[in-house]
């Protein structure tokens, strides 16, 4: 038993009258002996759960990813300098409306905006589709490429994954933990916080509940993340409903501290996108359906993909406007520019894994 960690478990797991947070420090060395299982299996259950039902404050979230950090994977910058834009969504995947991230993800490439996504494998409680299958079914096999070779694909290609069982296997020994609380712990919101990127990028945090992007205001400010932005997306993910009003967040690189972020409150109605969200029916055939999309097959599918990956145009910079933004998602599917960059990456995964046989 660790007997510095009961210290700070005594802390947190007090009771609603005499529990106390800890100091950012405290976190960053509780979230480390959790990370190097210094702490005891009991100990690292016995946290999570108390520390969910304290709810945790920014100064705590800061100190988990200050451990992130120091004992995580940092994917370096692209070579060529590039902004990035990072997208943060929940690690337990998606299980009611079909995701369209890597359609976002490849037309944002071929527009010249590099892209980096992080993620694991199936993850209570949800245990939704992950990014990773994703791609797999777009035959774009991320699962076994060492760090280095996902910064090759990077600088290859714009396309950067951070991949938790092979780069972060200390932080992906804690998911067991998970299912056995039953409860998603505080690492979920770390998780939509963390940036496992070196260069220059902007942040894009994907939520459902309120709290969590007043809590990243906070968080961001003690860590020194200077732009970000964040999306009360389906299910807490990056992606823009078109059931209802999108509610974006954002804080750019000159934001006043102290100021209220920019808020965007845009209609899908105003642009001709309004509709329902198309429900994740049948998991095996969804990357059939996102292919159709990337190959300009007009569907409700098509029109969600075209919604989001116009307005990430729009706020990357691509595009001056969420109207240009959209024009130029519609000609990058339908003339076959965001499935050129599907091939690319096929071709490059394939390589690399190749390499890494041999």
């Amino acid at each position: 038993m660790s007997q510095d960690f009961r210290e700070l478990l005594k802390k947190v797991g007090s009771g609603s009258h005499t529990s106390k947070s800890l100091s950012r420090e405290e976190a960053d060395a509780a979230t480390c002996m959790m990370l190097t299982q210094t702490a005891t299996p009991a100990q690292i259950g016995a946290f999570m759960i108390a520390h969910r039902i304290k709810r945790p404050t920014p100064e705590e979230l800061a100190g988990t990813l200050d451990a992130y950090t120091a004992l995580g994977p940092t994917l370096p910058a692209i070579a060529d300098g590039r902004k990035a834009l990072v997208l943060s969504c929940p690690y337990d995947g998606r299980s009611r409306t079909a995701p369209v991230v890597p359609v976002t993800t490849l037309v944002l490439l071929a527009a010249g905006v590099p892209v980096v996504l992080h993620g694991g494998d199936r993850m209570p409680t949800k245990e939704g589709i992950p990014l990773v299958e994703l791609w797999a079914q777009l035959g774009v096999n991320l699962a076994h490429l060492t760090l280095a070779q996902s910064h090759d694909l990077l600088n290859q290609t714009g396309f950067g994954f951070v991949y938790l069982p092979q780069h972060f296997p200390q932080a992906n020994a804690l998911v067991p933990y998970r299912e056995q609380i039953g409860k998603r712990p505080p690492f979920a919101t770390v998780e939509l916080m963390w940036s496992p990127y070196a260069g220059p990028h902007r942040l894009v945090l994907g939520f459902v509940h309120p709290p969590t992007e007043a809590l990243a205001q906070v968080t961001f400010a003690l860590r020194g993340q200077a732009e970000w932005m964040a999306v009360k997306g389906l299910e807490g993910s990056c992606d823009l409903a078109r059931s209802r009003t999108a509610i974006v967040g954002i804080h750019p690189s000159n934001h006043v501290p102290g100021e209220p972020l920019e808020r965007l409150l845009l209609h899908p109605r105003d642009y001709g996108f309004e509709g329902d969200d198309v429900p994740l029916e049948d998991e095996t055939s969804l990357g059939e359906a996102l292919l159709s999309v990337l190959v300009g097959k007009p569907s409700e599918l098509f029109k969600t993909a075209q919604w989001n990956a116009g307005f990430y145009l729009w706020q990357s910079g691509a595009a001056e406007s969420l109207e240009a933004g959209l024009a130029l998602a519609y000609d990058l599917l339908t003339q076959g520019q965001a499935m050129a960059k599907l091939d690319e990456l096929r071709h490059h995964t394939t390589a690399l894994i190749v390499d890494l046989v041999s």
